[in-house]
């Protein structure tokens, strides 16, 4: 992929739910300047983990990144918008599909997909092992 060549503007997923919004600062920078894959991931994993709460109703734990994909760079000032939806609700797991957009400090209202993701979330007792999913309404 050339890096000389702006990415397409993309419009946001109307069948997703905003569920994080962040603005990445100097201190979470890479060697390149650009920011720091793993804090991108950490993010991704708060993100993905909100609308899995609703459903598990108590402790859950991350237990698999299904899908990871770095796109685009993230960069000092973007203003990251965190859309996520629910893909497959098992008895004790819940995955959850996140996608990461990035409006560009210079280019506000104008966005850019920059990471996508999967994944898992296991609803877990007070001693860390798997419990059922409680049979919510769906909210």
């Amino acid at each position: 992929m050339s890096t000389n060549s702006s990415p397409p503007t993309v419009h946001l997923p109307r069948d997703e739910e905003l569920v994080l919004k962040v603005i990445p600062m100097p201190a979470d920078t890479n060697g390149n300047g650009d920011i720091f894959g793993g804090w991108v991931m950490a993010q991704v994993d708060l993100a993905g983990s909100v609308l899995p709460a609703r459903y598990t109703q108590g402790r859950m734990a991350t237990v698999a990144v299904n899908e990871f994909v770095f796109k685009q760079p993230v960069r000092v000032g973007d203003i990251l918008s965190f859309f996520s939806k629910v893909t497959r609700i098992g008895r004790t797991s819940i995955t959850v599909q996140v996608e990461v957009y990035a409006e560009r400090f210079r280019s506000q209202g104008q966005y850019v997909k920059v990471t996508q993701a999967s994944l898992t979330y296991v609803a877990i007792d007070d001693n860390g092992q798997p419990r059922e999913i409680p049979k919510a309404v769906e909210r």
